[in-house]
């Protein structure tokens, strides 16, 4: 990745005045070895069920970011070191989760991006309940499925378009 979230946001005041460019609140832990990544978002709203989240991993990332709405959960975690395989051999770009992750180790040792609020050691329950592609509330702005997602280890931004850096 040849961009900085921060040389982005230089970059494009217009736009974060305007609000096509928007950077979600810095609330976030960095996992995986990727400082950066970049791509068209798809979404995910979830309650403490992964099963979506992991259903939706198992296929094609085709270079996409996956933004999980957690609810901002801390009691379960959402993503952990076998999904975080997936997240890799899979063609996503990366992942942001409002909610937690587990296998933190693991997840450290695998060449993805991934944010998320905090670990938490206990999986999270598997009903299959969740939407995908709505807009979801993450912490300091909403995101649609389409949407444009830059993240590295100083924040992330979210875009109504590409903004040509990856």
């Amino acid at each position: 990745m040849n961009f900085a979230t921060a040389d982005l946001c230089d970059a494009h005041e217009d736009l974060l005045a305007t609000g096509t460019l928007r950077v979600l609140d810095p609330v976030f832990r960095w996992f995986g070895r990727s400082q950066a990544f970049s791509g068209p978002a798809l979404t995910l709203k979830v309650f403490e069920d992964n099963s979506l989240v992991r259903a939706t991993l198992e296929t094609p990332g085709a270079g996409r970011v996956l933004v999980v709405d957690g609810g901002g959960s801390l009691r379960c975690a959402l993503v952990g070191g076998k999904l975080g395989e997936l997240v890799q051999n899979n063609g996503w770009a990366g992942v942001v989760v409002n909610g937690c992750v587990r296998d933190s180790l693991e997840l450290n040792a695998l060449d993805v991006g991934i944010v998320a609020l905090a670990t938490h050691p206990q999986r999270s329950f598997r009903r299959g309940a969740g939407e995908r592609d709505v807009p979801v509330r993450m912490p300091g702005a909403t995101v649609r499925t389409g949407e444009w997602i830059y993240a590295d280890t100083d924040g992330v931004l979210v875009s109504h378009e590409s903004l040509g850096a990856s």
